[in-house]
């Protein structure tokens, strides 16, 4: 049987998952009676509740006698490093763009990458049943991206087709009959050479990614190369840097639809999981040759952003967690080195503090939430930049944002945006929207969400991907408000609180435990200043014309974990636990906070 690979790229949100559905379903992956939930390839919980892929997954169906392998890819920056792998077990790359949108920041990236591989990209124009969709316009933006990444001739001349995914419709012209996904996967058969098979030489495999089993422990997942070997059969291990060790598969799999299906052997050209070693790491090569050469290594942009991990010492400590200690954290990271490519961790003189480095504020926003489902409790400073210098010049990593609002914000927009170091680069405005495009320093969007959202009243959109180091373009003011810092250990009072609103936001509701040092809430004059809000009113036995006045509090802004990413200033800690995100100051007295400013203005 032969064997075509593919992967799905696109921007977030541009309908992969949603169209990988449709083509499980016409490639029989599912029974009749089976119910199948909507983005079936987002199986965890984060994915769902996100309503992101954050990991690359693998799946295969039939057609026509040959078997279709698909991968389907993050469309979000930050996991950038799952699509940079899994690209290199593939021989084509279904590109899906927006009807109406368009070509965005991370079609750029996963285009740039897929192109840089050589790889043959078949174009899906999605989501034509919009009322906005522009198909044609937006075919010809996809040239113009093409023609800037200095694709090739052949690459230039891509074929096209259009979907609505949603619906599991393909047709290869506009006025088409509307019926079925069937066109799409012709379509496949049609422009994507079958894969390689040449079983004559050794058997080399390399993991593209890790999956685990209850019962047969770490999965490698990749494609194999070269050659075929069997359950049971003795390989070798290659490191990059040559070093061999010897192991055993106890089982090989291959896959259909969503499942992993134990066969007696593997062969050249197929997508497969093994199982039988229990260190084997991603980029790695396996192979039945002990003089065989190593695969190429999989290289991956470097991290942008960087965060202290750092052992909880608050008040609270150890109340809700698991797993408090510096030695469960260290082992935790280490273990999510494993698999996740784009993560770093670096280990500091203090033994308490961990620096981990990842691809953007979401990328560690996701392994910070897996650790505290997971019962890990821990603080985390105020991201920072990773910065790189270059024959003495100070870099940092530049932005390419796309925004669209409403006509009458855009001016509002490019202030914000433009007090943050941004570059206007492109305005058009289209159907009463605007369409701006930046080239923003990181530094300049990190907290810059929640701020966009109040601009534009939830109105807008905001997308961005890393593109390139640029000279480092100077300080940036980011926070007009202060933290309203709890200046005593006890129980939140409704009346305390109501008198303390007028100053700013809450994060905090009435019967809520607080400790000295805690932030309670924003002060909006841009100053941080101490307060009770354990204090109740006093009870007296006269009576007056305002001691019954009805206490009204203004709903909270609840603090999430990416609000409080966004929040904390280079002063404050995050403190997040299974149960709890609480915000505070490293120096938790009002006393130590101001010995701390005294020496810091006299240096």
């Amino acid at each position: 049987m032969q064997i075509r690979n593919i992967a799905i790229i696109a921007h977030v949100d541009h309908g992969k998952t949603t169209l990988v559905d449709a083509m499980l379903r016409a490639g029989g992956a599912f029974n009749e009676h089976e119910k199948i939930d909507e983005r079936v390839m987002d199986s965890y919980a984060q994915e769902k509740e996100r309503g992101i892929t954050i990991y690359a997954k693998n799946a295969a169906i039939e057609h026509k006698g040959t078997k279709i392998n698909i991968v389907d890819t993050p469309g979000h920056a930050d996991f950038g490093s799952e699509v940079e792998r899994v690209l290199r077990t593939v021989d084509a790359a279904l590109l899906l763009v927006d009807a109406y949108e368009g070509p965005m920041p991370q079609t750029k990236f996963v285009l740039k990458k897929s192109l840089e591989l050589g790889l043959k990209i078949l174009v899906v124009i999605n989501k034509i049943d919009k009322p906005t969709a522009r198909p044609d316009e937006v075919l010809s933006e996809t040239f113009d991206l093409f023609t800037s990444l200095g694709a090739t001739d052949e690459q230039l001349d891509f074929p096209y087709i259009y979907t609505i995914a949603r619906e599991g419709i393909a047709i290869r012209n506009l006025d088409d009959k509307k019926e079925n996904i069937v066109p799409l996967l012709d379509f496949i058969l049609e422009h994507v050479k079958a894969a390689k098979v040449d079983l004559k030489k050794s058997f080399r495999m390399q993991p593209a990614t890790l999956a685990y089993d209850n019962f047969l422990g770490r999965m490698a997942v990749g494609r194999v190369y070269e050659g075929s070997v069997k359950a049971g059969q003795n390989v070798f291990v290659i490191k990059q840097d040559g070093q061999k060790r010897s192991g055993k598969l106890s089982k090989v799999f291959t896959f259909k639809g969503l499942k992993k299906i134990d066969v007696a052997e593997i062969c050249a050209g197929d997508i497969v999981a093994i199982a039988g070693i229990p260190d084997i790491y991603v980029g790695e090569t396996i192979t039945t040759d002990q003089n065989a050469q190593p695969l190429p290594a999989i290289s991956i942009d470097p991290p942008t952003v960087a965060i202290y991990f750092l052992v909880n010492n608050s008040p609270f400590a150890g109340q809700e967690g698991k797993f408090v200690t510096s030695r469960h954290i260290r082992d935790r990271l280490i273990k999510e080195l494993e698999s996740n490519v784009g993560l770093k961790i670096e280990f500091t003189a203090d033994s308490d503090t961990i620096k981990v480095y990842g691809r953007g504020e979401m990328h560690l926003a996701v392994l910070i939430e897996s650790m505290r489902r997971e019962g890990y409790e821990l603080q985390i400073s105020q991201p920072e930049v990773v910065m790189q210098e270059k024959d003495g010049v100070k870099l940092e990593p530049i932005e390419f944002a796309v925004i669209n609002v409403p006509d009458e914000i855009s001016g509002k927009v490019i202030e914000a945006v433009s007090k943050r170091k941004g570059v206007l680069k492109a305005m058009k405005s289209l159907n009463s929207n605007t369409t701006l495009e930046f080239e923003v320093p990181t530094r300049g969007l990190l907290g810059f969400r929640s701020a966009f959202l109040i601009l534009t009243r939830g109105e807008g959109t905001l997308y961005h991907a890393f593109d390139h180091f640029a000279p480092y373009s100077g300080e940036i003011q980011k926070r007009t408000f202060g933290s309203m810092i709890s200046g005593e250990k006890g129980v939140t009072m409704a009346y305390s609180l109501w008198k303390l609103q007028e100053r700013g936001p809450l994060f905090v509701t009435p019967g809520t435990k607080i400790y000295e040092g805690m932030i309670i809430g924003e002060h909006s004059q841009g100053t941080d200043i101490t307060v009770n809000a354990t204090r109740n009113k006093n009870l007296t036995n006269i009576r007056s014309s305002s001691s019954d006045e009805a206490l009204t509090l203004i709903p909270i802004n609840e603090i999430t974990l990416e609000k409080a990413i966004e929040y904390i200033k280079e002063d404050e800690y995050a403190e997040i636990t299974p149960k709890s995100i609480r915000l505070r100051k490293k120096l938790l007295t009002d006393i130590d906070r101001r010995r701390q400013f005294r020496n810091d203005a006299s240096l």
